[in-house]
């Protein structure tokens, strides 16, 4: 009887292994699918500019820092200030915020860094708010996205060229990113 149990086992085993094998194929491909068949996520297309996941797409147009996983979905999303002037940055003092595919090269504790804005009230205390995360762009070693004490310019066109975000926004992104994190900033219109 044990033999004759065995033997039905094997059977209806054999008659449904090649039937199984085809499910565990399509399962392991529909969990595996998004990999292979390439992202579909908004922000898909800046993924070949990419080469760290988590990376960041600033918008300068919509006010807007999105971090983007490695499908070019959106994350997380801030809103932003940049430069008073419209187009990339060209020389020191312009007023423009970079455009261009950038890295973090620092992570900056800034609590306490003055800056003088030039707007008559002198050095301003903690003027970057809790971080600096300092970017790679060639000729300029002082830019960056950083907090501010002026929460109420995030949404506008306010600053020398930096990115500036909410102090609370930019400690929570300092968690997320690290040394390397690829920075996009998308052009003007």
């Amino acid at each position: 009887m044990l033999l004759c149990q065995r033997y039905i086992f094997y059977a209806v085993f054999a008659t449904f292994a090649p039937f199984m094998k085809k499910i565990i194929i399509i399962l392991l491909l529909a969990v595996l699918l998004p990999d292979v068949a390439g992202a579909q996520g908004a922000f898909a297309k800046y993924l070949p500019k990419a080469d760290s996941y988590p990376f960041i797409v600033v918008d300068k147009q919509a006010f807007t820092l999105t971090l983007v996983d490695s499908l070019g979905n959106p994350v997380k999303q801030y809103g932003i200030a940049c430069a008073k002037n419209f187009g990339p940055k060209q020389k020191r003092g312009d007023h423009k915020t970079p455009e261009g595919t950038f890295k973090i090269n620092q992570l900056l504790y800034a609590k306490g860094i003055p800056h003088d804005f030039h707007d008559g009230k002198g050095p301003i205390k903690d003027a970057y708010g809790p971080w600096f995360l300092r970017l790679d762009v060639p000729g300029f070693w002082d830019i960056g996205i950083h907090g501010t004490p002026f929460p109420e310019s995030i949404g506008s066109r306010a600053t020398e060229g930096c990115i500036r975000m909410r102090n609370d926004d930019v400690t929570d992104l300092k968690e997320r990113v690290e040394v390397g994190t690829t920075v996009i900033i998308l052009p003007d219109a």
